[in-house]
């Protein structure tokens, strides 16, 4: 009995990226679950001012981490971001746009698709 994860519109999550692969299980979909304590259900496109303000709240997504196998992320890049790092960029001003299709359901526990839909980019 395979159940379906959705996504913020009710309908199937389609992945977010596989180059580089994201995610909290790093199998390309923002999927969640109970281990994943920081939520990584936001597809975000990284932008310059994004990649900027989380490296200044202690998150440098920018700078490769090979022991992690992390290549560091470039403006253009999709990633999984924490809803809660998203909100606090949105509230910023500098929130990244996001593909909400491949945006996992459980991010409308934080906030509304309205404000989502507000920062849309097609892929």
């Amino acid at each position: 009995m395979d159940k379906k994860v959705k996504n913020v519109l009710g309908t199937e999550l389609c992945s977010c990226c596989f180059d580089p692969m994201t995610g909290f299980y790093r199998d390309g979909f923002c999927k969640t679950g109970g281990e994943d304590v920081g939520t990584h259900v936001v597809c975000a496109v990284m932008s310059e001012e994004f990649l900027e303000f989380t490296k200044s709240k202690g998150n440098d997504l920018s700078t490769p981490i090979p022991q992690w196998n992390f290549p560091g992320l470039q403006v253009g890049d999709k990633w999984c971001l924490c809803i809660s790092r998203w909100l606090q960029a949105e509230k910023a001003g500098v929130a990244p746009k996001v593909i909400l299709e491949a945006t996992h359901m459980n991010a409308l526990k934080f906030t509304t698709l309205e404000v989502l839909s507000k920062y849309e980019v097609k892929i």
